[in-house]
C-alpha cells in the first residue's frame, strides 16, 4: 500500500495518541471526520495499524526486573528455531524476541517481578529441552530510552 503525506499525518498521530477523537485526528490529518476516518481504516485493513495500546508505569503497580537475554541454540535447522519460537510466544514474560544476525540467534527481553524468577523461567527452558546451547544475562539497571513512536519521516525519507 503506497502511503501519501496525508496517511503518514494520521499515523504519527495516532501513534502519539491512540485514544484520539475522531474530530481531532481529522484536523490533524488534514480532512474531513469521515474521510479520515475511512482512511484510519484502511490503514487497519491493510495491517499496517495493528493495534492500540497504552503505555504503563510498571514500576509504580509492581517491582519488576528487565533482563534482556542473548541466546544460542546448539543446532540450526529450521524445525529448531520454530520449536524455540513457539515456546518463546507462549511465555507472558518474555515480552519482546528477536532473531538476529552475528553471533547469537536472539536477544530476548524479558520482565520479571526479581532476579530469581528471571532464572527459574530460564532454568524451566532449559529443562525443556528447547537446544539452547548457551544464554548471556543483562539485567537492565537503568533504562535510557524506550521509544514506541516509530520514526515514520525518517524511516521513509530513504526509500526509493
Amino acid at each position: 500500500m503506497k502511503l501519501d503525506a496525508i496517511d503518514l499525518r494520521i499515523l504519527e498521530a495516532i501513534q502519539k495518541d491512540g485514544r484520539i477523537t475522531k474530530l481531532a485526528l481529522a484536523e490533524k490529518a488534514g480532512l474531513s471526520p469521515t474521510p479520515c476516518w475511512l482512511r484510519l481504516r484502511k490503514l487497519e485493513k491493510a495491517g499496517i495499524v495493528t493495534g492500540y495500546h497504552a503505555r504503563l508505569a510498571m514500576r509504580r503497580v509492581a517491582p519488576v526486573t528487565s533482563v534482556l537475554t542473548e541466546i544460542t541454540l546448539g543446532n540450526h535447522r529450521q524445525t529448531d528455531f520454530e520449536r524455540f519460537e513457539r515456546v518463546v510466544a507462549s511465555i507472558p514474560e518474555i515480552v519482546a524476541c528477536w532473531s538476529v544476525g552475528g553471533g547469537v540467534d536472539y536477544i530476548l527481553k524479558i520482565m520479571t517481578p526479581d532476579v530469581d524468577a528471571y532464572q527459574r523461567l530460564m532454568d524451566g527452558l532449559l529443562d525443556r529441552e528447547l537446544g539452547i546451547d548457551r544464554y548471556f544475562t543483562y539485567i537492565v539497571t537503568k533504562t535510557v530510552k524506550e521509544e514506541t513512536l516509530l520514526p515514520l519521516a525518517s524511516l521513509l525519507s530513504h526509500t526509493p
